[in-house]
């Protein structure tokens, strides 16, 4: 993060900046469809394996994968109706879900792989794949997130609302925002600039863009943070007519940064949607987040971060490492004993523990996975945060 620091003052200052996009963006419509579909086949067979990407184009969507399940899902209709509740239902938009091309590519899942994942007599369940994934949590907010991400998710989400409310009738579908907060020592101070990509209908002008996003979008999400040096960048080119996969080829797994801390904490590189929980890309950064949230919620740390890594086929994790980045209140090496003793990061037990063979999967796929107040993000609970606080002696 840059910095700058002042001759004459202790005070250190910095800026850091995360984006989000709305669920009318190209990439998000392909995390949304994949995660329709694995929701559909999850709600009759919640053991299926299911591994599926999405690409769409202009009056094109393009799904292919790896399935496994002993049902039958009318791929079709999932993603016209996942077109059709994201508000594509007009064809000047590039793409409208009553007319455009479906084109599907589905095989089943490898035996390679399915052989040391499945659980037998003489196996239990191991990890679906190698690889390593980040969960993070801090006290900047309520839902021990980083402030940037979560106003950007804030921004976007109610830029879809007014959208569907019809509180502002020029805007369409697609979108982004990003937020720049300014930190004072650590500590999240003021919005220093708002950037937003609005796409709207050619009558609207550049004015009133700028005019009804301040006041309806920007001012009810970033109200107390706002002063009059913020700067708002709104259409900066001008015009944004031409927009969703008309203008922007969208693929699935393409957003993972806004998926997960706005670029606060480290990433993994896996995507989530279209996987089942089957696949530690997914369960295992859920798992890795819940821990630390509750590291954070229990007082143990003011700002922390969980790396898990497995291998494929194998049910224990080959490292967990938990990093509070200096803010613990107990020694870290305490702190990881009592995750060890309290946690198990075993595939079939975060799965289990965390209810995750729902069909929950395609509202993570807009908005983010994590800082959200609903019942279904089990990964959000901090249940564990008194048996931590307790077993810490704070």
């Amino acid at each position: 993060m840059p910095e700058n620091k002042t001759e004459n003052s202790a005070k250190t200052r910095q800026l850091f900046t995360s984006e989000s996009v709305t669920e009318g963006h190209p990439d998000k419509i392909a995390d949304q469809v994949s995660d329709a579909l694995l929701d559909a086949i999850l709600a009759k067979d919640p053991n299926g394996r299911v591994a599926c990407e999405t690409l769409t184009s202009t009056g094109l969507v393009v799904v292919a994968g790896e399935v496994t399940t002993n049902c039958y899902i009318d791929m079709q209709k999932v993603v016209r109706d996942t077109l059709k509740e994201i508000g594509y239902t007009d064809p000047e938009y590039g793409l409208d879900y009553q007319d455009c091309s479906v084109l599907t590519a589905v095989h089943e899942q490898s035996q390679n792989i399915s052989v040391g994942v499945d659980t037998n007599q003489t196996h239990e369940q191991g990890a679906g794949d190698q690889g390593l994934m980040f969960g993070f949590a801090c006290n900047e907010t309520p839902e021990l997130m980083p402030l940037p991400i979560s106003l950007a998710h804030g921004l976007t989400r109610w830029h879809a609302e007014v959208r569907k409310k019809n509180i502002l009738n020029w805007v369409r579908p697609d979108g982004k925002s990003q937020v720049t907060v300014e930190y004072e020592n650590g500590k999240p101070k003021r919005v220093d600039t708002v950037v937003i990509a609005v796409h709207h209908n050619p009558e609207v002008s550049n004015d009133k863009i700028k005019s009804d996003i301040i006041t309806q979008v920007i001012k009810p999400i970033c109200g107390k943070y706002l002063d009059e040096n913020t700067r708002y960048f709104i259409n900066a080119t001008g015009i944004f007519v031409v927009g969703g996969p008309e203008a922007d080829t969208g693929v699935t797994g393409r957003k993972i940064i806004v998926d997960t801390y706005g670029g606060m904490g480290r990433h993994g590189g896996g995507a989530f949607s279209g996987k089942d929980p089957s696949k530690v890309d997914r369960s295992g950064a859920y798992m890795a987040r819940y821990v630390a949230k509750n590291i954070v919620a229990a007082g143990l740390a003011d700002k922390c971060e969980v790396q898990l890594a497995y291998s494929i086929g194998v049910a224990e994790p080959v490292s967990v490492l938990v990093d509070t980045f200096g803010t613990g209140k107990i020694a870290e090496e305490k702190i990881s004993a009592l995750v060890r003793k309290n946690f198990s990061m075993k595939p079939a037990a975060i799965i289990s523990h965390l209810n995750l063979k729902r069909p929950i999967y395609k509202k993570t796929a807009a908005y983010g996975h994590f800082g959200r107040n609903d019942p279904d993000f089990t990964w959000e609970k901090t249940d564990k945060a008194d048996v931590l606080r307790k077993e810490a002696g704070i």
